[in-house]
């Protein structure tokens, strides 16, 4: 039976709690422009390098493309962005960087380059505005000033000997600054180490480390429409939603019929304590009609942040979605940091049915999880696991959905099940449960099994 919050706001009528920007702009106090949140990207558009080795002319679109070794402005995280939404880039993207700290070069990384299976959905507002790009994986590489990129095609004589498939049209390598200064260098060091394990530890007990952020003195009225729409759970401008007890999240839950199977309200840090510049997002908020899914993703960003480097990581990738990608918001509705630190991802309310841009063709009554990080060959940590069953014990309750039990979506059109097909999945699902692709890395998935059992305990199923 579906769930609601026992203040005077049930879930159901989310649409009804949208404020718009014009009618809360007056409680938010004036700020100037230039206190705005900071953080910029830079666009580049690739150039055909010289071949390997000769072979004559190549068919149009089939030279490799990248940069060759050169300075830019600061920036921690970079993508490679192309016209067209609905192309895929079949080849390989390596990136080499040079840090900021050390002026260091790094090695050669790869880039995931199938990335479109995180989108919009076919047919909605958000994919038909024009402005929609297609896109790899954004990679976090840390504060860094230089750059290198090359793109070959698959099929390149460089990689299979085969005659080479052509590129998507447009190539251009994004750099994004997220907006401040996080530590030079991606390396995670024996420091870094001790300080995620605080991390953990502050994760657990719900400890706050912003009180003395510069950020949480500054509400524009974007930031205060934002964060209105959380107004059911803390005050205007608040920079985390606190934990409750399982006890004190039922008292302010009720269900029709009966006892709410749902469980304690974990810590949340809200797009005002990670920094969102509310100001990039596209002004109104959408929503869906409930929650029946939880996807559960990885950033594919790689590892090399400290946990208190997730606000940057986490604003990089708010900015590549918005800025470079074109989407209208954030693509996920929650994230957690690699210490079990949990965020509000798209903007709208944590506890309503927000509309993501997660899981193409199943963003429709569905929440999506991205774990900042890279889990095809890395382990999450076990505050990861634990965060994520805590999160979908208490999102899925508020709807009255069982983490045990399996559920149906309809397909709004994708590589797995196509326009219409009704799939039968489970109501805490990978990615690739709906979409065909490697997400959310495959130590990452196997998890979920053992996420379903907890975060049924949790709702005390």
């Amino acid at each position: 039976m579906r769930a609601f919050l026992a203040s005077a706001i049930g879930v159901a009528c989310t649409a009804a709690l949208v404020l718009p920007t014009a009618a809360i702009a007056a409680h938010a106090p004036a700020v100037p422009a230039s206190t705005a949140p900071p953080g910029s990207t830079q666009s580049l558009p690739l150039v055909p390098l010289v071949p390997d080795a000769p072979g004559g002319d190549r068919a149009a679109g089939t030279a490799p493309q990248g940069l060759t070794e050169r300075d830019a402005k600061p920036f921690s995280l970079l993508g490679v962005i192309w016209d067209d939404p609905e192309a895929e880039l079949h080849g390989t993207v390596q990136v080499r960087t040079r840090s900021t700290g050390t002026g260091a070069w790094s090695g050669w990384q790869f880039l995931e380059t199938h990335h479109h299976e995180h989108a919009a959905d076919a047919g909605t507002a958000e994919r038909e505005t024009g402005k929609v790009r297609g896109s790899t994986a954004p990679l976090w590489v840390g504060a860094s000033d230089g750059v290198e990129v090359r793109v070959r095609p698959e099929g390149d004589a460089a990689v299979r000997g085969a005659a080479p498939a052509p590129l998507p049209s447009g190539l251009r390598l994004e750099l994004v600054d997220p907006g401040d200064d996080p530590p030079p260098g991606a390396t995670t060091t024996a420091a870094d180490a001790a300080e995620d394990n605080a991390d953990d530890a502050a994760a657990q007990t719900g400890a706050a480390d912003d009180a003395d952020d510069p950020r949480t003195t500054v509400l524009t009225a974007e930031d205060a429409a934002a964060s209105a729409v959380n107004a059911d759970l803390v005050p205007l401008g608040a920079t985390e939603v606190p934990a409750l007890s399982k006890a004190e999240t039922e008292a302010q839950t009720f269900v029709l019929g009966g006892k709410p199977r749902i469980g304690p309200r974990p810590r949340i840090v809200t797009r005002k304590g990670w920094g969102a510049n509310e100001q990039l997002r596209e002004r109104n908020f959408v929503y869906t009609k409930r929650v029946k899914v939880a996807f559960v993703h990885h950033s594919a960003t790689g590892n090399n942040y400290s946990c208190s480097q997730a606000d940057s990581v986490l604003r990089s990738i708010y900015r590549y979605h918005v800025k470079s990608s074109g989407w209208r918001d954030l693509g996920y509705n929650f994230a957690i940091d690699k210490c079990g630190n949990i965020y509000e991802g798209r903007a709208g309310g944590v506890a309503k049915a927000v509309m993501g841009a997660h899981t193409l063709g199943f963003n429709s009554n569905s929440t999506g999880i991205a774990v900042l990080g890279t889990y095809s060959k890395s382990k999450p940590r076990a505050a990861v696991v634990k965060s994520v069953a805590r999160l979908t014990a208490w999102k899925l309750g508020l709807y009255g959905a069982n983490p045990s039990a399996k559920t149906t979506l309809k397909s709004g059109g994708g590589n797995r099940y196509k326009k219409g097909t009704i799939a039968k999945l489970n109501v805490i699902a990978g990615h690739r449960d709906g979409v065909s692709t490697n997400c959310p890395g495959g130590h990452l998935y196997r998890k979920l099994a053992e996420v379903r059992a907890a975060s049924a305990r949790l709702q005390g199923r």
